[in-house]
């Protein structure tokens, strides 16, 4: 039976981690979003906030789940103030949904992770998931301009505003923008828009190896092309570009592309435009949507390609198998691990101290009970660690919201 803020005792639908959650709470509004929080601060009770389920594998395993509070009734798109390139949403709804109506003004917001059909808008907030056109857009941080958020206690609080320029108090947006709901819960969030392009292209550049990959997407952007997408991707090695525009710019510059893969060895492709989607789509779900550990790894651009020699022997020498894709330029990859769980755990502590703070970082973002129990899911996050904890005490003193998710595991 629900209660008027939606909530239930938990069920085995509900089961995170396969642990059922003794409540379920599923408010429709801010007011009840403040009521839940109050009341399971009052009751003693921690919080696990889901949006649309796409990422609450992320993170430490969980103990226990005292209260798992949903927010896909916070469905709607608040305002879209087009003329100024701007729009407020609230948390529980979806990527996709979102921009299917902001596409009757040509506009969008720009950003392409996985699963846009269910991830919430909250979610890919509080993960600072981002896709390939983060090259050119930027990460959820980048973007978001204002938020309301619930602080654990139940008090309902604003951060920043509706326009792109404003300078009004601390940018708690940002703050609470990949903190996987430590700090609180996110009810709406407004953000900068991009207009909807003309036309796009894709071009597939097959290379030889990581060093003249690196150097070819180097080249590219030295001589002024302006790719909404850089990747680069294994198995086989390539470089991936998605170019956005008015139809003249995007050819223009499609074929430029092809035409520079040849005079690095390499050999380019340029789509024919009914098979973008589908490449696009296959390239996403060849490392997020098939089974295996998950990571993310940061790594300095000018290492990119020792990184990539390195991780072809040490997966090799261990009977490891990966498929990996990134943004070339920004150095931030993504890769799914499959093989023995010892050899994972020890291939991401010897990637790990390859990578000494501040040159870089591997997280373990999806992976098996068996492996988070053999490694720290985020690794040595530095001195940086006490000032996250400080944050978290002023913020959630009580540890009611997502205990032990946060990075570093706050």
């Amino acid at each position: 039976m629900h209660d008027a803020e939606g909530r239930r005792t938990g069920a085995a639908a509900d089961a995170v981690d396969g642990i059922v959650p003794r409540w379920v709470a599923e408010p429709a509004s801010q007011e009840g979003v403040a009521r839940t929080l109050a009341q399971a601060g009052a009751d003693g009770h921690a919080v696990l906030v889901q949006g649309g389920g796409t990422k609450l594998g992320w993170g430490p395993r969980l103990e226990s789940v005292d209260v798992l509070l949903k927010t896909g009734r916070l469905n709607e798109v608040v305002a879209h103030r087009h003329g100024d390139l701007t729009a407020t949403t609230q948390s529980g709804i979806t990527l996709a949904e979102t921009n299917e109506r902001l596409s009757a003004h040509r506009q969008w917001l720009a950003l392409d992770p996985p699963d846009r059909a269910r991830a919430t808008v909250g979610g890919i907030l509080a993960t600072n998931d981002a896709g390939p056109r983060r090259h050119r857009h930027g990460a959820p941080r980048d973007l978001i301009i204002g938020m309301t958020l619930v602080r654990a206690d139940g008090v309902t609080a604003q951060s920043g505003g509706i326009v792109v320029k404003n300078v009004a108090g601390y940018d708690v947006a940002r703050l609470l923008t990949g903190s996987f709901g430590s700090l609180g819960v996110i009810v709406d969030a407004t953000f900068k828009l991009a207009p909807l392009a003309e036309a796009s292209s894709t071009v597939v550049v097959e290379l030889p190896d990581a060093k003249v990959a690196v150097g070819y997407a180097v080249d590219l952007l030295s001589r002024g092309l302006t790719p909404a997408a850089l990747e680069i991707a294994t198995d086989p090695l390539r470089v991936v570009l998605k170019f956005e525009s008015l139809e003249s710019v995007t050819e223009a510059q499609a074929e430029e592309a092809v035409t520079l893969a040849e005079t690095h060895g390499g050999l380019g492709q340029l789509l024919e435009v009914d098979a973008q989607n589908e490449f696009w789509t296959a390239h996403e779900r060849r490392v997020f949507a098939e089974d295996g550990t998950l990571l993310k790894a940061v790594v300095l651009p000018a290492n990119l390609p020792s990184s990539l020699s390195w991780l072809d022997e040490a997966t090799a020498s261990r009977g490891l198998s990966y498929v990996l894709a990134g943004q070339a330029a920004l150095s931030v990859l993504h890769l799914r691990l499959t093989g023995p769980v010892e050899k994972q755990a020890a291939l991401v502590s010897e990637w790990r101290e390859r990578l000494t703070l501040g040159r870089g970082s591997v997280v373990v973002r999806r992976a098996t009970a068996e492996l988070k129990a053999l490694t720290d899911v985020w690794g040595s996050v530095g001195d940086t660690f006490e000032v996250m904890r400080e944050v978290k005490r002023r913020f959630d003193p009580r540890a009611t919201l997502n205990p032990g998710r946060g990075p570093g595991g706050l």
